[in-house]
């Protein structure tokens, strides 16, 4: 009940707890992607993913237009594209990329565990609407699509605030010196 009898309670004004086995999941581009929160619970302030990557998952350089995008590695090793710097973090490391920054990233362990966010709330929408919805919490089987950029429509990638960069990826395996390696 809000303290104001006449303010009507907004989307996403309701706390929630929600376990990982729970949440919806789907896999995309070789990822097992879980939502913990999305725009629907969070009234499109923020959303929350959890994410199981295998070795050399990432997408190739983009921006997002409107959304900061956060990191937290729960486990394994990944190497970030963020401006024109390359940087590689671990296990307990925390990654901000501000809306509007070329970035990029790539995993470099045989398997990575990361919660990534956004705020506002965006991309989450467009994983549900193009992947795979699965009960499993498991990767992908080995038929999914392969690693790499998507082919999207560019009206799907304007409704979700995304653009992809017409450059040479410097974190394709056979582009990147570990002397740019920072950890």
């Amino acid at each position: 009940m809000p303290d104001h009898p006449d303010l009507s309670p907004i989307s996403g004004d309701a706390s929630f707890i929600r376990h990982a086995d729970d949440a919806p999941a789907y896999w995309l581009q070789g990822i097992l992607w879980t939502m913990l929160a999305d725009r629907e619970d969070t009234g499109g302030r923020w959303s929350m993913m959890e994410q199981l990557m295998p070795k050399d998952a990432g997408p190739p350089p983009h921006r997002h237009m409107w959304s900061d995008e956060t990191f937290y590695i729960l486990d394994g090793t990944i190497t970030f594209l963020m401006g024109d710097e390359i940087r590689t973090a671990g296990k307990g490391a925390f990654i901000n990329i501000a809306r509007n920054t070329r970035h990029a990233f790539r995993v470099d362990s045989d398997t990575a565990r990361i919660l990534n966010g956004y705020t506002p709330a965006s991309m989450e929408a467009m994983l549900a609407e193009l992947g795979k919805r699965t009960s499993e919490r498991v990767l992908p089987p080995a038929e999914a699509p392969p690693l790499g950029k998507p082919q999207m429509p560019d009206d799907l990638l304007a409704r979700y605030g995304l653009i992809w960069l017409d450059e040479p990826d410097p974190l394709t395996p056979r582009g990147h010196s570990s002397a740019n390696r920072h950890d």
